[in-house]
């Protein structure tokens, strides 16, 4: 073979410039690419946290209110009595009922004369003006109306109620261009909309001889009708007719009336309400009473409780109404106080039920004149004898908006159908007409992280359910059982993957010979290649199932497996050293593996005789019976097994590689110094690594945090507050998954669950930051040795 030629001294330093220059040029371009790179991550993160602030951003905007429109009604429908110098007295103001249709741009008004006002609400003036003919000639004394500004009750001076319905029939036609819109303008210019309204009479029914000033009337389900009125001289009268049908499939009408005036106590009666259901009568009084009647026996109304719903006897109740739904009452009083008022369970009550008074909002300046209820959530406005409207959110107890009239007492208010919109009415005569803006009314940080006394419950609690199968569902939108669940999930997980993991990286990396580490270590790390989903798959389909058949088996194993380890090692040391001397260090772990199984089928054999002789032969039955503790099936302890098994590579990885890079001359110092392995390990490896196994719980822990598919699949997904190992939970991660599919755009839902992303982004930025600070001081604590 031939030698190469010997370079020369210039050569040779030629040939070193070059390559110096060339591993320049490479290290200068890995130190860009390395840094873009991580230029790069951090710029991605910082733009993903922009992004879910965005979203989130919205949740915290105030409602915001713009006068749309102020007319005079004076000249519109000829009010000559409502002029400044002829004030009306509140008796005779003639305007009894306000409404407005869903796009805002048609008012209407119901006069005690009997005709119906229509009212444009761009200029004010009447764009159509239609009679109640089934009571013509007969005066208007009192109205009410429903929550969708179509349904009113209307009580006149002889006896009698009529219902009315308003109707809106809304067409659009197609126009030329350059014909400017006949009636109303719509986004698209080559069309207009064009609103006709009408007005539909039932049949008048007759309650009384004497004029009704206060009136309510509503239609169940069952078309069984509910009526209470109260007459001019100061009687209560309630009245119902139901369908009874009879084996034989005959009908029969019956009617029902009743004088409640007695049970009134000689009380004046100013308010009344009846719920949708006819479950319940409300009536308000002079002296601030508020009186309730269990009527779903309508052949025999019963007054349930008498309640001092002001404080105060001169105080009176001014206004009643219920918010959507008819399960929560409004309640207004002469001091300016609004209230909101619901049943909950009462054990002392006769019918099982309490009214209860579970929101406070805010006050008036002066006496609530009129309320009404949002047709869309737990929203209300409010007015008063000065000319105040507050707009309410009951759930929260949030005052959303001021509005501010001329100064004159407001006698008619209304809310528009897609709530998002307010007109009223003052005593003189001018009409009011506020656009609103009030996307998420139900979210605050009371709401989100607080207990909030919801409709129905006896009690303010920490409640998460964001739909429902119905309109008027009360959406609970608390993050703490989320949070909470993700906390107990990542408890249970880390309790059982931590000390596997590590331990399992002591003894492989100090305890093992070279040859069975480089075996060992490689297999526990392709466990990490495991899906998370078939792990939450097999857990929630297989796993559960089977451990709900032997969990006392499974609480035996631990102190079972335990004795039969220490067993197994105290007669491996009674082998004698030529026989232990045979095996490999760290190989006599294998022969536990006999020692497990048969361990763990003796724990199996001992199941049911366990579970018959401490338990009664039922479990589940003695937990709840004697420790409350209900048992799913799907529970944290799955969930616990599951997600260990998903986070025990990283771990056991990240604390071997710690500990087998422990300078070696620490050890053999320490082993030169007579101490053991297992001395050496505890006290000289163990805290000298402890900066990078510390690292591996806190990405373990990262890793718990966030995981989705495990706790989806194998805890109920059910939010819950309960530390119980036999019960589920749902994770913030598992909620986002769930409920982001469904999720309007834009909606308060939406918005929240990206609420619910950020703070996992900020749980784990604020736990690997502190780990990482913590991981530098022991690093910087033990890197001297």
């Amino acid at each position: 073979m031939t030698a190469l030629p010997k370079l020369k001294d210039h050569e040779q330093a030629a040939f070193k410039a070059f390559s110096l220059k060339r591993r320049r040029l490479a290290d200068q371009v890995a130190r860009a690419v390395i840094t873009f790179g991580g230029v790069a991550i951090i710029l991605s993160i910082l733009a993903i946290l922009v992004f879910i602030s965005l979203e989130v951003y919205p949740l915290w905007k105030g409602a915001k209110a713009e006068l749309s429109g102020r007319f005079d009604l004076n000249k519109s429908l000829g009010l000559v009595s409502l002029t400044l110098n002829n004030p009306t007295p509140i008796s005779d103001f003639p305007i009894l009922a306000l409404g407005i249709d869903e796009y805002q741009e048609v008012g209407f008004v119901i006069t005690k004369t009997g005709v119906v006002d229509f009212i444009s609400l761009k200029d004010g003036n009447t764009i159509k003006e239609i009679s109640l003919n089934k009571i013509k000639g007969k005066k208007i004394i009192s109205a009410l109306g429903s929550l969708n500004n179509q349904q009113y009750t209307l009580g006149t001076d002889d006896g009698y109620i009529l219902p009315v319905e308003i109707r809106f029939k809304v067409s659009f036609n197609n126009v030329v261009p350059q014909i400017p819109s006949l009636l109303i303008a719509t986004p698209n210019p080559n069309e207009e909309r064009i609103i006709e309204p009408e007005v539909v009479e039932g049949e008048p029914i007759q309650v009384d001889a004497l004029p009704l000033t206060h009136v309510a009337y509503k239609v169940s389900d069952d078309n069984t009708k509910g009526i209470a009125a109260v007459t001019s001289d100061g009687r209560l009268i309630f009245l119902s007719e139901q369908i009874t049908r009879s084996l034989l499939g005959e009908e029969k009408e019956e009617g029902f009336k009743y004088d409640l005036t007695p049970e009134l106590q000689s009380s004046i009666v100013t308010a009344v309400a009846l719920d949708n259901f006819l479950d319940n009568l409300y009536v308000g009084t002079k002296e601030g009473r508020l009186y309730h009647w269990d009527i779903r026996d309508k052949g025999n109304p019963n007054l349930v409780e008498v309640i001092d719903a002001t404080g105060n006897l001169d105080t009176a109740v001014t206004a009643l109404g219920f918010l959507i739904g008819d399960r929560s009452l409004i309640l207004g009083d002469e001091s300016g106080n609004v209230s909101t008022w619901f049943q909950v369970e009462d054990k002392t009550s006769p019918i099982g039920r309490r009214l209860k008074k579970a929101h406070a909002l805010a006050s008036h300046n002066g006496l609530v004149t009129a309320v009404a209820a949002s047709p869309r959530d737990r929203g209300l406005v409010s007015a008063d004898s000065k000319g105040g409207i507050i707009l309410h959110h009951s759930t929260t107890e949030r005052n959303l908006l001021e509005l501010e009239g001329e100064g004159y007492p407001i006698k008619v208010l209304a809310f528009a159908p897609k709530a998002n919109g307010v007109i009223a009415i003052d005593e003189r005569g001018n009409l009011y007409d506020w656009e609103i803006d009030n996307p998420h009314p139900e979210i605050n940080l009371k709401a989100l992280f607080g207990k909030v006394w919801y409709e129905g419950y006896s009690k303010p609690e920490y409640v998460w359910q964001s739909t429902g199968g119905t309109d008027d569902f009360e959406s609970k939108f608390s993050l703490t059982p989320l949070a909470y669940g993700t906390f107990k999930g990542t408890f249970y997980a880390v309790l059982f993957a931590i000390p596997l993991a590590i331990f399992g990286a002591i003894c492989v990396s100090q305890f093992m010979h070279p040859s069975l580490r480089n075996l060992i270590k490689p297999v526990i790390e392709i466990m990490a290649a495991l899906p998370t989903v078939v792990l939450g798959f097999l857990a929630g389909l297989w796993m559960a199932p089977l451990i709900e058949k032997i969990l006392p088996a499974v609480f035996l194993m631990p102190a079972v497996l335990t004795i039969m380890t220490l067993a197994s090692v105290f007669l491996w040391r009674l082998m004698p050293k030529s026989v232990r001397g045979r095996f490999k260090e760290g190989s006599e772990l294998f022969l536990l593996l006999p020692v497990f199984i048969l361990g763990i089928q003796f724990c199996l054999w001992l199941n049911l005789p366990v579970e018959n002789l401490f338990f009664g032969g039922d479990y589940k039955a003695s937990l709840f019976n004697n420790l409350g503790l209900q048992y799913d099936q799907r529970n944290a302890l799955i969930v616990g097994f599951a997600m260990g098994f998903a986070v025990i590579p990283i771990i056991f990885t990240i604390s071997e590689d710690a500990l087998s890079n422990v300078p070696k001359h620490l050890i053999s110092g320490s082993l030169a110094l007579g101490a053991t392995k297992w001395q050496t390990a505890i006290k000289v490896v163990l805290p000298t690594a402890s900066a990078g196994i510390f690292s591996a719980i806190m990405i373990g822990f990262g890793r718990v945090v966030g995981e989705t598919m495990i706790v989806l699949m194998a805890t109920g997904n059910t939010p819950i507050m309960d530390w119980s190992i036999f019960n589920g939970f749902r994770a913030l991660s598992a909620n986002i998954a769930v409920e982001i599919p469904e999720a309007p755009h834009g909606g308060t839902l939406y918005r929240v669950l990206f609420l619910a992303a950020l703070l996992l982004f900020l749980v784990t930025f604020l736990v690997n930051t502190a780990a990482e600070i913590v991981r530098m001081r022991l690093r910087k604590k033990y890197q001297q040795l």
